[in-house]
């Protein structure tokens, strides 16, 4: 009989052959990480320098000192670039806001602090340019609705685990979380966006605690708390929980910043 099996048997690769195949794939995904980085901090840049998205691609290819080759094996034009900027604000600013709510007593309260924090981080500020979201992102909603939607994931993933945390506490009510989570964050986002809701003969402005008051309500079914009058007979927003305090405020700062382009000397180099 022949020793000869009927199929042939593979031989297993060496060791040290997966070891240097890794070692170069490890050494090749660093490297176009730096080039990727170096495009995106030169877009950061030129937006802080001309107080607008209204740059070339060529430009960002200048002053990243890099090739315009390389540009095109990382990127397919400008709006990718932008669109990676746009993602890693947003990245940060989730993650800002999940550090600062940790604080919180209870899901409900980690839920006001993150609620509170969404807010002041879309306000629009005087005298502060964020084209990346005041122009680039308006335009995004209308062309490219899904590209939105995928750039506030890390958020949307954030506020669901939230409201579950409250559904499973007994705190709130959401036969679907994900939905909830996602108008919890859009009323925040774009009621702190607009100017004022018109009440008799001039513009009452809509605050934080009422944005959460009126979350709140949609979540557990409850009455907002009559609100005490000013003294000009006025009806006053009732303030919310003050605790923590200082790590609200300190959040409040750094999502700001998170969600504005970085100036040159600010730039953090994070990896994409």
């Amino acid at each position: 009989m022949s020793a000869v099996p009927a199929d042939p048997v593979e031989t297993p690769e060496p060791a040290w052959r997966q070891r240097a195949v890794e070692r170069s794939t490890r050494a090749a995904k660093l490297r176009a990480e730096q080039r990727v980085q170096r495009f995106l901090d030169a877009a950061q840049e030129l937006i802080a320098d001309k107080g607008t998205t209204d740059f070339t691609v060529q430009e960002v290819v200048e002053r990243s000192r890099q090739s315009l080759r390389s540009f095109y094996q990382h990127f397919d034009g400008k709006h990718e670039l932008l669109l990676a900027l746009f993602e890693d604000a947003l990245a940060r600013s989730a993650t800002q806001i999940r550090e600062a709510a940790a604080a919180g007593r209870d899901p409900l309260d980690r839920l006001r602090i993150a609620v509170d924090l969404l807010y002041h981080s879309s306000e629009p500020r005087a005298g502060a340019q964020s084209p990346l979201f005041t122009d680039f992102a308006i335009q995004l909603l209308v062309s490219h609705p899904d590209q939105v939607a995928s750039a506030h994931l890390p958020l949307l993933g954030f506020f669901t685990e939230l409201v579950e945390e409250a559904v499973a506490a007994g705190q709130a009510v959401s036969p679907k979380p994900r939905r909830t989570a996602s108008l919890i964050m859009q009323t925040a986002m774009f009621t702190a966006r607009a100017p004022a809701a018109p009440v008799g003969a001039h513009p009452s402005p809509i605050s934080a605690e009422e944005v959460w008051a009126f979350c709140l309500g949609g979540i557990t079914g409850a009455p907002a708390a009559k609100e005490p009058e000013d003294e000009a007979g006025a009806t006053a927003p009732e303030p919310a929980a003050k605790a923590p305090a200082k790590k609200v405020a300190a959040a409040r700062r750094t999502t700001s910043r998170a969600a504005a382009p970085k100036s040159p000397a600010g730039a953090s180099r994070s990896k994409a």
